[in-house]
């Protein structure tokens, strides 16, 4: 039973990776019509809503304890997301994927000091594949000069392996619907209010409409509903590695969409990051020890 929910969690974490690698594309045509901090404003707003009125329920039994991981998941949430964008701006959107992606990497040890539980070699070294997986995927400049974005983007990683591993804390103690209502209800408010302080005030679009719709309800509601309850039953560097297929799953999404070239180091990264599931994945001294049975029984 619990070799099946957790079987059942990284096809629900495949899902999540799948939509957010579609997000890009809908994110960079969103961008047209919004300024960044109102673009994760409504679109949060508008998931805090759809989600409150489907939990309602739930919502008006809160409790304080679930009222508190809301607001910390939340805010590691908002940090993440605001950093990313406003950092967008400063360094080039290589740069910020590669460097976003390194959050991955960055989730077992966080958890190390957290837990002081050692994630384990093959987390380590599956963690590890998956940030040079991502660079190959995605970088196509270099690193050798940090900008002010670079930074930020840093920070943006860094905030996104603690919302990882802050929802690996607390989903198995809390409602995880009610936990995901609360992070994005959270995200939300700040965002809109950054951008009111910020930005100039958006201009409706009906031709934005379709799209933010879909950040909205798919890339927000669902994605993060999903998540929240996946992450019940794996671990935080499970699913960080796994999430990382977000950016294969964009670059598969943009050479079809957007018609970009699907070059030599795109393929290689992809190639690293599914080895990379692979070695977290399989449990080779299982199999060993069934091919020795196999012998000694010959």
């Amino acid at each position: 039973m619990i070799l099946k929910k957790s079987i059942y969690a990284d096809i629900c974490l495949l899902v999540v990776a799948i939509i957010w690698g579609s997000g890009f594309i809908v994110t960079k045509n969103a961008l047209d019509s919004f300024t960044p901090h109102y673009l994760n404003g409504i679109r949060f707003i508008i998931s805090f809503f759809v989600l409150s009125i489907i939990f309602h329920k739930k919502m008006i039994k809160i409790s304080k304890e679930e009222l508190k991981a809301g607001i910390i998941i939340g805010l590691f949430l908002f940090g993440a997301f605001a950093t990313q964008t406003v950092g967008l701006q400063y360094t080039t959107a290589s740069k910020s994927a590669f460097l976003t992606g390194t959050n991955v990497v960055m989730v077992p040890f966080l958890v190390w000091i957290l837990t002081r539980k050692f994630p384990g070699i093959k987390s380590l070294i599956g963690a590890t594949l998956t940030m040079i997986g991502v660079g190959f995927l995605t970088l196509d400049g270099s690193l050798t000069s940090i900008s002010m974005g670079d930074i930020l983007t840093l920070i943006c990683a860094i905030l996104f392996a603690a919302h990882i591993c802050s929802i690996g804390h607390f989903a198995s103690k809390v409602d995880p619907y009610v936990l995901a209502t609360l992070q994005i209800g959270v995200t939300g408010i700040i965002s809109l209010i950054i951008g009111m302080f910020t930005e100039p005030m958006p201009v409706f679009n009906s031709s934005a409409v379709p799209g933010m719709l879909y950040l909205a309800i798919v890339s927000t509601t669902l994605a993060f509903l999903i998540q929240n309850v996946a992450q019940r039953y794996t671990t935080s560097t499970h699913t960080a590695i796994i999430l990382a297929l977000e950016s294969v799953f964009g670059t598969i999404f943009s050479v079809i969409f957007l018609s970009e070239v699907l070059n030599k180091f795109m393929i290689i990264g992809c190639g690293i990051i599914f080895i990379a599931i692979i070695v977290t994945e399989v449990d080779f001294t299982q199999i060993m020890n069934r091919k020795a049975i196999g012998a000694e029984r010959l």
